[in-house]
Parts: structure tokens; C-alpha cells; sequence
């Protein structure tokens, strides 16, 4: 127990002029590259369908209806066709992408040290209150309202998810699993 508070408190602590380690970068770099892929994805659908290529769009569609209802009416359209997932997904998906891409700006990678969870319940609280409203039939949401709640949580998960894989990454390297550009260190 005392080791390993010990490790994950070496890694929490950092000197302000280091740079963030290989792995961290790494990770940043995988993640806005998946983030971006997958955008790419949802918003290629539709252009992909009506560049007459109906099979590989439908392989798209089909695997994100596993995340995702899909219904035409909530969604974003493009070249007559409808995104692959619904407006408040896809603005998760942007907010993750857009968030991702700028973390290291906003925030140093070698910082491992998660937000207060607070702050990713007040960014879902936005999504609650509008799907809720419109669940109830008390207030008709709109592309809008449904793409920004869900931008304003996936940015927000962003601060969460990163430093948790960037603190992962730290700690299998410090079990001998070595990355490029890395020394595995002594185990105690």
C-alpha cells in the first residue's frame, strides 16, 4: 500500500521545467488521433453514402448504432444523408476531438492529477436538464441545444480521461514495460 502511494505520488509530483515524458505525449498524440479518426467518421458517412459507396457507409452506421439511436430527426445531415450518429453524439465526439487537440495547451501532460469531480457533473448536468425537458415533453430540444450539452461534456471528459491514461502509461513504465526514448528504473 505504501509503494504504491509512494509511485503514484512520484508521478503526480512534477518539476516545472521537465518535459512531459515520451509516454505522455504519446498518449495525447493516439488519443486526438482516434478522437479525430473518429470524427471523421460520423461527419464521412454521409459523404461516403452519396459518393455511391453504400456498403462501406453502411459498415459506419452500423458501428456506431451500437452507441448511438441514430434517429434521422435528431441528427445532422450532409449531402442528403444523415450523419452516423445524432446531434448531441456528435457533439460529444467534437467536444472529445476539440479538447483532446488542445489539452496540451490547456493543461501540461505532465500533469496527472485529475479536476474535482464536481466539475464533470455541472458539464452533464446541461445534457440532463435538456434531455429531460425534452423526455417530459416540457421543452422541444434542437440541434443545438443537443450538439452544445453534449460539446460542453465531452471537453469536460477530456481533463478526466487523458491524465488517467497518461498516469497508466507512467506506471506500466515503471514496471519495466518500456516505450521508446524511455529507461525502465530499478524495481524496489
Amino acid at each position: 500500500m505504501i509503494q504504491v502511494s509512494a509511485v503514484t505520488a512520484k508521478y503526480r509530483s512534477t518539476a516545472s521545467n521537465a518535459q512531459p515524458s515520451f509516454s505522455a505525449v504519446a498518449i495525447w498524440a493516439i488519443s486526438a488521433t482516434l478522437a479525430i479518426a473518429v470524427l471523421g467518421a460520423i461527419i464521412g458517412a454521409p459523404l461516403i453514402q452519396s459518393s455511391g459507396h453504400a456498403a462501406f457507409a453502411f459498415k459506419i452506421y452500423r458501428a456506431f448504432s451500437f452507441v448511438c439511436h441514430q434517429i434521422p430527426e435528431r441528427s445532422f445531415h450532409l449531402a442528403g444523408y444523415k450523419f452516423a450518429v445524432c446531434s448531441r453524439c456528435t457533439g460529444i465526439y467534437s467536444g472529445l476531438a476539440l479538447a483532446t487537440l488542445s489539452y496540451p495547451v490547456l493543461r501540461s501532460l505532465k500533469q496527472t492529477i485529475t479536476p474535482s469531480l464536481i466539475w464533470l457533473f455541472l458539464a452533464v448536468t446541461p445534457l440532463v436538464i435538456d434531455w429531460s425537458l425534452g423526455y417530459f415533453s416540457i421543452w422541444q430540444n434542437n440541434h443545438l441545444s443537443r450538439f452544445s450539452t453534449g460539446a460542453l461534456f465531452g471537453a469536460t471528459a477530456v481533463f478526466y480521461i487523458l491524465p488517467g491514461l497518461i498516469e497508466l502509461s507512467l506506471k506500466f513504465g515503471s514496471r519495466g514495460i518500456r516505450t521508446a526514448g524511455e529507461e525502465s528504473q530499478p524495481s524496489l
